[in-house]
């Protein structure tokens, strides 16, 4: 119907899902030079954001977040601080170079997790954080007793699709997006 309309797909978004009650999540140990802790509140905001433009300046909805985006967030009934993963270079405690914001569907039955948002900063990208990330957060997400994770992933964002498949999610639905031909 796409091709005799003259249309052609212009995005997959994925969404990709686990299972982590019947499957052992690898054990997480951040190396040496990375420091991981929760959130902290507004203080934490500007290299959040900082982090998070970074590594999304590509994004149609994720990119371009300002203070009052995440205001939003911290307002809406999911938020949790302890789901805020940062993980910061113990030689520059004030740097973020990633961040896993993990999130909890309390109303879907049973409840899910969500690997809402992971976010590494272009210059410390190569070390390992996306994954190290979503493993503290997977983990975090097993502990507060949920059976299963969820997240959302662009088709074509290669690292994110080999780093979650990698950890054993695959897709659960796939939303394309279609545009004329030019």
């Amino acid at each position: 119907v796409a091709a005799r309309l003259g249309l052609s797909a212009v995005r997959e978004l994925w969404q990709m899902r686990r299972d982590i009650a019947n499957t052992e999540l690898p054990s997480v140990q951040a190396p040496a030079d990375i420091v991981v802790r929760t959130y902290r509140g507004p203080a934490d905001d500007a290299e959040l954001l900082r982090v998070n433009n970074a590594a999304f300046d590509w994004h149609p909805e994720q990119g371009g977040w300002t203070e009052h985006d995440l205001e939003l967030r911290r307002a809406e009934p999911w938020f949790d601080p302890d789901g805020l993963f940062l993980a910061f270079d113990s030689a520059n405690p004030e740097r973020l170079l990633g961040f896993h914001w993990t999130k909890v569907h309390e109303t879907e039955n049973p409840p899910v997790g969500e690997v809402y948002v992971v976010g590494v900063d272009p210059g410390a990208q190569g070390r390992g954080l996306g994954k190290l990330l979503t493993l503290i957060g997977l983990r975090y997400l097993h502990a507060r007793g949920l059976t299963e994770v969820l997240l959302y992933t662009e088709a074509d964002n290669t690292a994110a699709v080999r780093t979650y498949q990698g950890l054993g999610f695959a897709p659960a639905h796939i939303d394309t997006a279609y545009a004329a031909r030019r």
